[in-house]
């Protein structure tokens, strides 16, 4: 009778251990988004861009009245530049160069523009703004100086290349000595190397 009881018992005992009750339960944790990888924009870089825009003159006509000619425009260039992170703020400085096309005018007109850059650090995303000055040269050799300022978003596809959007606006109140108020507006997309 003993041994009955025994036997049943130690049956009792391997049917719960072999259905888990005696194992541990296992616990799965839940995934965790990583946190979006952290971008240092220090170092110098250099690159290719693309922009189009309008260019505004305006006229005083024999009556006094004002007219406004403008212009379309397109052209391609390089930049380069240095950008230093301080962990929230980006500053740095740029130069480049653009040969646009205006309207059907197969000349180009030389743009060389120096501008400073203040930006905020999101990231691989860095939006900022631009101050700078900028010298034009038509085709007929006239050259002047103006002002040119903006906003930008530029966009760190790997740690190397950005890519970025960007709209300016150049001013020049005088050109060649002679009193004008010309407005250009300018959408550019960017392609970077960073070294």
């Amino acid at each position: 009778m003993k041994i009955l009881a025994y036997a049943a018992a130690a049956t009792l005992t391997a049917g719960t251990a072999f259905a888990g009750g005696l194992a541990a339960p296992v616990i799965t944790a839940e995934p965790v988004a990583a946190a979006p990888a952290a971008a240092d924009w220090t170092g110098f870089y250099a690159g290719l861009n693309y922009g189009t825009g309008t260019r505004s003159i305006p006229f005083d006509s024999f009556d006094a009245d004002t007219f406004v000619v403008e212009t379309d425009f397109d052209g391609f260039g390089i930049h380069a530049g240095y950008l230093r992170d301080f962990g929230q703020y980006v500053l740095g400085a740029e130069l480049d160069y653009s040969a646009i096309t205006m309207g059907d005018d197969a000349d180009t007109t030389d743009v060389l523009r120096l501008r400073g850059i203040a930006g905020y650090d999101l990231g691989r995303v860095l939006p900022y703004a631009t101050l700078g000055l900028a010298k034009v040269t038509t085709p007929d050799d006239l050259s002047d100086t103006g002002i040119v300022y903006g906003i930008g978003v530029d966009y760190l596809v790997t740690e190397r290349i950005s890519l970025g959007l960007e709209y300016t606006r150049m001013n020049i109140s005088e050109f060649e000595g002679e009193s004008f108020d010309v407005e250009t507006d300018t959408v550019r997309i960017r392609a970077s190397y960073r070294f």
